[in-house]
């Protein structure tokens, strides 16, 4: 899929959400699996946790686009332990790698890329789960979804590029 094909609008959308997502990698470069996993400020954010966490987050909200709000569930009736396990997109678990967490997120980007080259209309809507974050009988359209992603994205590339200063000093710019 080329963004040649794309209305501008669409071809916009992936652009953005493209640079976004690469800043949002490049922190990682040159990583090993250890680093990737330490805690460097008194957040409990570390770099493969946040990738986990954006690809995870991704994933979900592209399929509400599709499935609507019982693909994410009702965040009100979460239990302690759905939090817990929840927590866990947040943090490189044993066995994880860097690679396996960057491969997992390029195959969401793919998918979600895909979406929205294919996806009939962006003015589409669905009613938003179940949150305390959310108003309720609140509906956000395709569009509103995908700007949702590029702010989450790009919200976490800074705090990805935070992190990565206090490890080792690399910055993503400057």
């Amino acid at each position: 899929m080329t963004t040649e094909s794309l209305t501008d609008e669409r071809a916009d959308l992936l652009e953005m959400l493209a640079k976004h997502r690469h800043f949002l990698r490049f922190t990682t470069r040159d990583l090993t699996d250890e680093q990737a996993g330490l805690r460097t400020t008194v957040s409990e954010l570390c770099l493969g946790g946040l990738i986990k966490h954006v690809t995870a987050a991704e994933r979900n909200w592209a399929a509400f686009i599709v499935d609507g709000p019982s693909v994410m569930g009702d965040f009100t009736a979460m239990t302690e332990a759905d939090w817990a396990r929840r927590a866990d997109d947040f943090r490189m678990l044993p066995g994880e790698t860097l690679a396996g967490v960057l491969a997992d997120y390029a195959e969401v980007a793919r998918r979600t890329d895909e979406l929205v080259a294919t996806l009939p209309d962006l003015g589409a809507t669905q009613p938003l789960p179940k949150a305390p974050w959310f108003q309720a009988e609140t509906e956000w359209s395709a569009r509103r979804v995908l700007l949702h992603i590029m702010a989450e994205t790009a919200q976490h590339a800074g705090h990805a590029d935070i992190i990565r200063e206090s490890l080792d000093g690399a910055k993503s710019m400057g």
